[in-house]
């Protein structure tokens, strides 16, 4: 997908059903978790989804033949756990690279993108973490790309990535600096979950309050009250980004 020239509006994208009828492969990391405001655009759109859970033993596709692209969500476990479950998705990345599929990792799932291609994950210097919404600012490349990026997102995360050789930065964060890259034309990985939805929000913090003192979380107030306010234009960037990736020039 080539970027916009300078001083040209970015390519404008739809996502629809009717455009590739085969399903959008979802990787999640627990029996309970969903994929969230994602799953509700692609279906909204009319983009089936296809879901597997590893960590319940269920395999990943050879190819990708059978699926319109693939998502690897976030969840609990660090990218370097020695599960074999997790060995086997960072592993089974070579697909969609290999087949120059379209890809999205989030949080975890581009964490995992990096190390696949030879980035490391790992804590904030300073032992800080991002729980709760903290800025968000475009490269020229991000915006190239996709005009409108949210000023605000949640996070929900420990470690950060380095960005690998040969993937290009979209966006950066104060705290952890890569927050959205891509590599080659058609790979994503977003360190924030545009996909939280508020019954999410309620889970994550409740089932999750530990994380909310750790170093640099916000308490838990502050993720409702910023929920309120930045939410917006994080919902209409997501199904912006979902489109780019997964749909057609509209």
């Amino acid at each position: 997908m080539t970027p916009a020239a300078p001083g040209e509006a970015p390519a404008r994208f739809r996502l629809s059903g009717r455009d590739d009828p085969r399903p959008v492969l979802v990787v999640l990391h627990q029996e309970t978790s969903t994929p969230g405001r994602v799953g509700q655009v692609l279906e909204a759109a009319g983009v089936r989804i296809d879901v597997r859970r590893p960590v319940l033993g269920e395999r990943l596709p050879a190819t990708l033949d059978e699926h319109r692209g693939a998502i690897l969500f976030g969840g609990p476990p660090s990218a370097n756990d020695p599960d074999p479950h997790l060995r086997h998705e960072i592993d089974w990345l070579d697909v969609p690279l290999r087949e120059n599929r379209p890809f999205l990792g989030i949080c975890l799932g581009a964490q995992m993108l990096s190390k696949h291609l030879g980035g490391t994950v790992g804590p904030h210097p300073e032992g800080l973490v991002e729980v709760g919404y903290y800025p968000l600012e475009a490269t020229a490349e991000g915006r190239a790309l996709l005009g409108d990026w949210p000023p605000m997102v949640y996070q929900w995360h420990r470690e950060g990535f380095t960005l690998p050789a040969g993937a290009t930065l979209l966006a950066t964060g104060e705290r952890f600096r890569n927050q959205a890259m891509r590599y080659g034309d058609n790979a994503y990985g977003v360190q924030f979950h545009a996909e939280l939805t508020l019954a999410m929000m309620h889970r994550w913090t409740t089932r999750g309050h530990a994380r909310l003192s750790l170093p640099g979380a916000q308490a838990r107030r502050e993720h409702f009250t910023g929920r309120a306010i930045h939410d917006a234009p994080v919902k209409r960037w997501l199904g912006d980004f979902l489109a780019l990736i997964f749909g057609r020039p509209a």
